[in-house]
């Protein structure tokens, strides 16, 4: 019985990767999204966490060229395991070997194509990426310290994949292990996955911001990325770099000028997310005898969400129906009327931005002059 299910799982993993090389046939057409610079950086849309059958995904390396020229990504990194390969055909291939057929896809130009691996241990230290490698082999040995040593050595950039995986968390909650201090106090850290697929890891976003390492977005894709809706998009690490090249995109990483989009959320340091809303968003006042209107033009493809706070000392005497959350629309005007007080000047609101995380769980604050 157990000789036939390992038959069965075998041609399912076959098929398997049959079925997935190719790109998804609904992809006919570029469908960038639109997200401002920053003053002197350009905004780049990067996934630097994936696999292919040269690990334990299901894709051909050049689909996830494809797939990223498709979506108007940047960059992307295929960082397969280096321990783990599912299919026997490619088990003494060059880890090199995804990074290589990569290249080969017609959609190479466009696509910044960046060497990396995996490297997989149990917790602690749990899955660890690094990038800009210039050998992958390299990192194929026994002691997980030496491995990253190893990638040190290449000047990668090194990453904590998944801290929060529910697999490898021995203690029931994200933990920071006496492991990764040691790796950070050795240079051999330099971010976290604050987003891994679908999930965002609040304490992930405070260690960045308490030990000063650059918040990383990834999809982790195994399987093939499916084509999206107009204004969705897949988990991804928001650069700001100088200019379009490999090299900014390195020195951004290390100067920590990143984001994470992750569905709906923004998640970074407030500095920058103050500026992306800033140069999102054209608000205008106008104030008469008793009402304030507001005027959002998004030019964006952001959606987001707005609440007007309630403050003794802005407006003290919004209504419950104000207080309610307001949806601006990617590429969209919305504008919002407020009723207030005769005789009182208001001068300023405060806008919770909702969807835009500077902290574990914490919303950036607006303050918005009226005038």
């Amino acid at each position: 019985m157990k000789r036939i299910t390992l038959i069965v799982l075998l041609i399912f993993l076959l098929t398997s990767c049959v079925t997935y090389n190719t790109v998804h046939p609904s992809r006919t057409s570029v469908t960038k999204l639109i997200i401002p610079n920053l003053d002197g950086y350009l905004t780049l849309l990067c996934d630097f966490h994936m696999h292919t059958v040269f690990s334990d995904g299901f894709v051909w390396p050049t689909v996830r060229v494809e797939e990223a020229y498709f979506e108007g990504l940047t960059a992307i990194s295929i960082t397969d395991h280096i321990e783990r390969r599912i299919f026997p055909k490619y088990k003494s291939s060059s880890h090199n070997r995804s990074y290589e057929e990569a290249l080969t896809s017609e959609k190479s130009d466009n696509i910044i194509i960046i060497r990396g691996s995996e490297i997989s241990r149990d917790m602690p230290p749990g899955h660890i990426n690094a990038i800009f490698l210039t050998d992958c082999d390299e990192l194929a040995q026994e002691n997980y310290i030496d491995v990253i040593r190893a990638a040190k050595n290449q000047n990668a950039f090194i990453f904590w994949n998944h801290p929060g995986w529910k697999k490898q968390q021995f203690k029931k909650t994200t933990t920071w292990w006496p492991e990764h201090t040691q790796l950070l106090d050795e240079g051999l850290l330099h971010g976290i996955e604050v987003a891994n697929g679908n999930s965002y890891y609040p304490e992930a976003h405070l260690w960045c911001l308490e030990k000063k390492l650059t918040m990383i977005g990834s999809t982790d894709a195994h399987n093939r990325i499916p084509a999206f809706a107009p204004y969705h998009h897949r988990t991804m690490t928001i650069v700001f770099a100088r200019q379009r090249s490999a090299e900014s995109i390195y020195e951004a990483l290390i100067e920590r000028r990143t984001a994470v989009y992750l569905n709906n959320l923004i998640i970074g340091e407030e500095k920058y997310l103050k500026e992306l809303f800033e140069k999102s968003i054209i608000i205008e006042t106008e104030k008469n005898d008793n009402t304030i209107i507001i005027t959002f033009n998004n030019n964006t493809d952001i959606l987001f969400n707005i609440k007007i706070e309630e403050n003794e000392q802005e407006i003290p005497n919004l209504d419950s129906n104000n207080q309610k959350i307001i949806n601006i629309l990617p590429q969209s005007i919305h504008t919002k009327s407020i009723k207030i007080t005769e005789g009182i000047t208001y001068d300023k609101a405060i806008l919770t931005i909702e969807n835009f995380l500077v902290g574990p769980n914490i919303k950036l604050k607006y303050t918005l002059e009226i005038k």
